[in-house]
């Protein structure tokens, strides 16, 4: 990694260790809305564009905020889109951004002090709530059980148990994507399994949760999820992507007929990303 941020003369994060990449596809009608909700940060932020579907659509918007914009050429696939723009990032904490969603103004701000909070951070991620339609929805059934989930993660006790956060994983992923920002130093440079169309997100979290360091959530609700008809999560859902992955990312905490009905109500539960 061509590392460019620092820590200051304390070891303390600051704002210009943290990059967002905003990982663009095709023509997303609510693109703009996510580079807006970024340059309306709290503290100035570091913003770059990755896509796999360079178009004039992507590239009028990189001129009009002034982002530089990177065209991966490789490999394809969310995965191999997802690893493309994080490697693209110069600093030691990277937030991938999906264009469907937005922040609220204090996210930078939150993940920089919780990052301080402890030297052994693999990942600070935020609690959320979803945008559908149009609507802002805090506390649907989904959101519930996810927030129970991670009620451990927020206590600074548990920060660093590997067991707990292992247990956590081995029932679903209760863990927001986007809502995410990865210590590099701890992850490494390829974070994504491109093997997985799209439970890659949750294959990386159960792969660092094996690493010895801290797991730290935000009590906040701080990313908007949009939820539509043409996300990836619901477009994947319906062809029962995520399912299959799913039962393959179970099967290695339970046996196999454990682990089909702990997939079977994990299913039902994620049926509320599909409108």
């Amino acid at each position: 990694m061509n590392d460019k941020s620092t820590k200051d003369s304390s070891g303390r994060y600051t704002e210009h260790d943290h990059t967002f990449v905003i990982c663009a596809y095709k023509e997303s009608p609510y693109l703009e809305e996510t580079i807006v909700s970024l340059k309306r940060q709290t503290v100035p932020v570091q913003i770059i564009m990755s896509t796999a579907t360079p178009n004039e659509f992507i590239e009028n918007m990189c001129r009009t905020y002034e982002i530089p914009l990177y065209v991966n050429q490789g490999e394809k696939g969310l995965a191999a889109d997802w690893n493309y723009g994080y490697q693209q990032a110069r600093t030691r904490l990277v937030t991938i951004a999906h264009q469907d969603d937005f922040y609220e103004p204090d996210y930078a701000e939150e993940i920089i002090r919780y990052a301080n909070l402890r030297q052994d951070a693999i990942i600070i991620y935020s609690d959320y709530y979803e945008f559908r339609i149009d609507e802002k929805v805090t506390g649907n059934r989904l959101l519930k059980i996810k927030r129970f989930m991670n009620v451990p993660m927020t206590k600074k006790i548990f920060y660093g148990n590997r067991f707990v956060r292992r247990l956590m994983l081995s029932v679903g992923d209760p863990i927001c994507c986007p809502a995410v920002t990865y210590v590099r130093e701890k992850v490494g440079e390829r974070p994504f399994d491109t093997g997985y169309q799209n439970s890659c997100d949750y294959k990386a979290m159960v792969e660092l949760a094996e690493k010895k360091g801290a797991f730290i959530c935000i009590p906040r609700q701080l990313v908007a999820h949009r939820i539509h008809p043409g996300s990836t999560t619901t477009l994947n859902l319906s062809e029962n992507i995520r399912q299959k992955e799913d039962l393959e990312i179970f099967c290695r905490f339970w046996p196999r007929p454990v682990a089909r009905l702990i997939n079977k109500v994990y299913a039902t539960s994620e049926r509320s990303n599909e409108l």
